[in-house]
């Protein structure tokens, strides 16, 4: 399918994705099922969902392209706090994978870190800005169901870290942890290559903890080699998201 590799789509604030627009993208098949990606990156989710014979639109605030490195479906850059699920009513899928940063570094046994975690707990933070943009993904599929008359399924990706914040996830492959509507039959996570950063051999079970170090003493934290680093260990294994996309696709 011609899904034109990060072209970007013009979509009207609150607008629904239209068939039209699909066509405009160049989708060959206008009865492809839309997925969205909400937080898309370098599109984890994005791969799979192709695979399986979506049409797929992320959304992010900003444009990730790193040499070869770049989202392969329509893009559209927007804050996805200012998104309405009724833009989604004709979608098949929702995808999420909100920033995880906070909610890692909360969970090292640093001073510091452990000092802003009690704060939160004490109230002295906030909590619901914490996990704002979490909540959001929620907020969207409830719209989009209620626009569309009909259950809208989504999957959020999280770091083991959010749990205390956000609950309990419903799977988890290695540091990868999935809240939603996670299909009951899930891939053994054995099987699964988690995320490898590219320019460290090891593997990497908790991507924070065992890289962080490493990666902040070799750039520094508003370098292009340290987000491109940042953006490709955050994806989502392809034969995860390909299963998703494979348990929601419409008979």
């Amino acid at each position: 399918m011609g899904f034109g590799n990060g072209a970007l789509l013009a979509v009207s604030t609150g607008a629904a994705i239209s068939q039209g627009q699909k066509k405009e993208a160049g989708d060959v098949s206008l009865n492809a099922p839309l997925a969205v990606d909400l937080f898309c990156g370098l599109g984890g989710w994005t791969d799979g969902l192709l695979a399986e014979g979506y049409f797929v639109v992320g959304f992010d605030i900003e444009r990730h392209h790193y040499g070869d490195a770049k989202y392969p479906a329509q893009l559209i850059l927007q804050d996805v706090l200012t998104l309405h699920g009724r833009q989604f009513k004709d979608a098949a899928l929702i995808v999420a994978s909100p920033p995880c940063q906070e909610f890692s570094y909360m969970a090292m046994p640093w001073s510091r870190a452990k000092a802003i975690a009690a704060e939160y707990r004490a109230g002295v933070r906030d909590v619901k800005k914490l996990t704002a943009l979490f909540d959001a993904c929620f907020r969207i599929q409830r719209e989009a169901i209620e626009a569309a008359g009909h259950f809208i399924p989504l999957v959020v990706e999280n770091v083991r870290g959010a749990n205390e914040w956000v609950g309990r996830s419903r799977w988890n492959c290695g540091s990868m942890h999935f809240w939603g509507d996670v299909p009951a039959l899930m891939p053994m996570a054995r099987h699964i290559k988690e995320p490898v950063d590219p320019t460290n051999r090891k593997k990497t079970g908790g991507w924070f903890y065992d890289n962080y170090e490493t990666s902040h003493r070799r750039w520094s934290s508003k370098s292009l080699k340290r987000k491109a680093w940042s953006a490709q260990i955050a994806k989502v294994p392809l034969e995860l998201s390909t299963w998703v996309a494979r348990c929601f696709k419409p008979i």
